[in-house]
């Protein structure tokens, strides 16, 4: 059809308005002219979705923009604004007026020129300065480092190579074939699950069986901030760029002084990457509560202290209207617990952020047993006008995100324990997929914060260092090894030293650290642990799969409505790398009998770990046969109706 239309004998005008994305933009690319609307949005989404341009998009767009802008909107999936399409060449006019009157306009003033050099798959690539091997060999390493392990960006960079190589004859060819190794791959099946996983989240209902998008949310004019530390500057600054003002409290002057400094260059840094006026009228900033007494909807972002969350609950309890929604940023404390400081627990549930607020897409949205419908569809409209994926789960300690980390996080130093080092753990995870393995991401966030968390939980007790009650904890395996690097003084990048050494405080790069590898040898010897050979694939299966277990045991309590909820939470929240769909789907693509048979097998090796015991819910699926992902929320349904 676009062939067709390219060799017509008529001007044939593209007139865009609202968004041409992927085929749209095949289509309009296969017209003579291309008219679009000042709001318009162009692009060639496809590698999002584990594909390429397949309409003769990678051979068409080198050939009218250059082989280096071609390749920047294909590899990426960017959109473009129509100002930019206009810049870039991509679009004749851009019109603020309506797009089919103006683009009838241009057509009636071209009619009768020839229209020869107006078919694009007539070009030939614009000439690129330089070595033109050169640039694809530069770009294919970039793309191959960057998208660790995606084989649809790498398809993209070979499908333009054909463009800019071949007659276009053949370079449609090749871009069909391409395309045939894409379609069916496993990596674009879960990329497509995920997008469609980030649709299904939003239409979530609670277990009572009231759907938060059938309550009519509260209307949300103006909120506040409590405390502005990392989280609530990020949480502000998001706020403030989705258009709302913004009412910011830290009682502490110096804090406070520091965070409008901090908040305002956020804001200005993330309007010029916009290229918008950055909306420093939205904020105020208070070092007295009573400045919330006119606020619709409050997030409380203090530190992770009951006590201290608690009076705070109190205070904004009397300060608040009595229709304000109070939300709190745990990332695991009991939401009920604070519900019940309040006039009106069923206006209180958590909005869990991730670091950084203003940047990182994940938002859960917690309900105690006492949330009312409309104050989590309330919660979850606010996440989705501040361009979050808002998925809402259960109370429970850790929610879904941090609860499933958790497991994780264990089998990573257990691994250690039994011979791994760093190196082996992360780049076993990097090769998989993540950006960075554990160790390097405990560096980066400080390894000080996990050890105040497990010092809260009883776990990380002082001065226990040799005999069986060092690893043994509440009854199950434990390993000390990160809290004894923080009684050293350990943290992390921000000391130059923690499971890697960095060179200086604050230093980025991460070299392997003699010190830890004696330290390691060390502790081994103490505790009478016998070091072995351990395997990547050992690495992967321990740590994944336990974390995987977990997910099952968060669909069998009720803390999340099904897989795509636990799969987006990990892609959008958890650096799990999109082309695998997220730990639920990637289970169901790897086979539940073999995640089955792994677990079972490390569980008898290990019976210490009952992360590693197999879950009911697990076992029900494999006994019915393994259904396809998207059948699990039968079978759940089916299990919670014989609890």
């Amino acid at each position: 059809m676009i062939h067709a239309i390219e060799a017509g004998n008529k001007p044939m005008v593209a007139a865009i308005e609202g968004f041409a994305l992927g085929g749209g933009l095949e289509l309009a690319l296969g017209c003579h002219y291309r008219i679009a609307h000042s709001k318009a949005r162009l692009g060639l989404p496809e590698v999002t979705l584990g594909l390429l341009p397949a309409a003769g998009g990678s051979q068409r767009l080198p050939r009218l923009i250059g082989v280096p802008a071609a390749l920047d909107l294909i590899i990426t999936g960017r959109h473009v604004t129509a100002a930019e399409a206009l810049q870039l060449g991509i679009v004749d006019q851009v019109t603020d007026h309506h797009t089919v009157d103006a683009a009838v306009k241009f057509a009636l003033s071209v009619a009768g020129r020839p229209l020869d050099a107006r078919r694009i798959s007539s070009y030939s690539c614009p000439p690129v300065s330089g070595d033109l091997d050169a640039l694809f060999e530069e770009v294919m390493r970039k793309v191959r480092r960057g998208a660790r392990g995606a084989i649809a960006p790498v398809a993209c960079v070979q499908a333009v190579r054909a463009a800019a190589t071949l007659p276009y004859a053949r370079g449609m060819e090749r871009e069909r074939e391409l395309m045939a190794t894409l379609f069916t791959s496993g990596q674009a099946r879960a990329l497509q699950y995920s997008f469609f996983a980030q649709r299904a989240v939003s239409r979530w209902s609670t277990p009572s069986g009231a759907r938060w998008d059938a309550s009519a949310p509260k209307p949300v004019r103006k909120v506040a901030v409590i405390g502005l530390g990392t989280m609530g500057r990020g949480i502000a600054v998001a706020l403030a760029q989705a258009g709302f003002p913004v009412v910011s409290v830290e009682t502490q002057e110096k804090q406070l002084t520091e965070a409008k400094r901090a908040v305002s260059q956020m804001l200005e840094r993330g309007a010029k990457r916009r290229g918008v006026a950055a909306p420093l009228d939205k904020m105020s900033y208070s070092s007295n509560i009573q400045a919330v007494a006119d606020v619709d909807l409050v997030i409380e972002a203090v530190f992770e202290d009951m006590g201290l969350k608690k009076k705070i609950f109190q205070q904004l309890s009397a300060v608040c209207k009595p229709d304000a929604l109070l939300c709190t940023n745990t990332s695991s404390l009991d939401v009920d617990q604070l519900a019940s400081q309040t006039r009106n627990p069923e206006l209180v549930v958590g909005m869990h952020f991730f670091a950084p607020a203003h940047v990182m897409k994940l938002l859960e949205v917690v309900y105690g047993p006492r949330s009312s419908p409309q104050a989590l569809a309330t919660a979850m409209q606010l996440g989705k006008k501040m361009g979050k994926v808002s998925v809402a789960v259960g109370n429970c300690p850790g929610f879904v995100g941090n609860r499933m980390l958790k497991a994780y996080v264990e089998q990573a130093f257990f691994l250690l324990e039994e011979g791994a080092t760093p190196e082996l753990v992360d780049s076993a995870l990097e090769e998989f997929g993540f950006s960075m393995g554990f160790f390097k991401v405990s560096d980066l966030s400080g390894l000080d914060v996990g050890w105040k968390v497990r010092k809260e939980d009883g776990l990380a007790l002082p001065g226990v260092s040799t005999g069986p009650s060092a690893r043994i904890r509440q009854g199950r395996r434990y390993s000390p090894l990160g809290d004894l690097l923080c009684q050293r003084g350990r943290f992390g990048q921000k000391t130059g030293s923690g499971w890697y050494q960095y060179g200086k405080p604050g230093g980025r790069v991460a070299t392997p650290d003699p010190w830890l590898h004696s330290f390691l040898e060390e502790y081994r010897a103490q505790h009478g642990l016998v070091p072995r050979r351990i395997d990547p694939q050992e690495v992967l299966e321990r740590c994944l799969y336990a974390l995987i277990n977990e997910g099952f045991r968060i669909l069998e309590d009720g803390i999340a409505a099904g897989p795509e909820d636990i799969d987006c939470i990990y892609v959008f929240g958890y650096g799990w790398p999109h082309y695998r769909g997220g730990p639920m789907f990637y289970a169901a693509m790897v086979g539940l009998p073999k995640v089955l048979e792994r677990l079972e097998h490390y569980y008898r090796a290990h019976p210490d770990v009952p992360d590693l015991q197999p879950c009911s819910l697990l076992r029900r699926l494999v006994a019915s046969g393994s259904p396809p992902v998207q059948k699990w929320k039968e079978a759940i349904k089916k299990l919670h109706s014989q609890l």
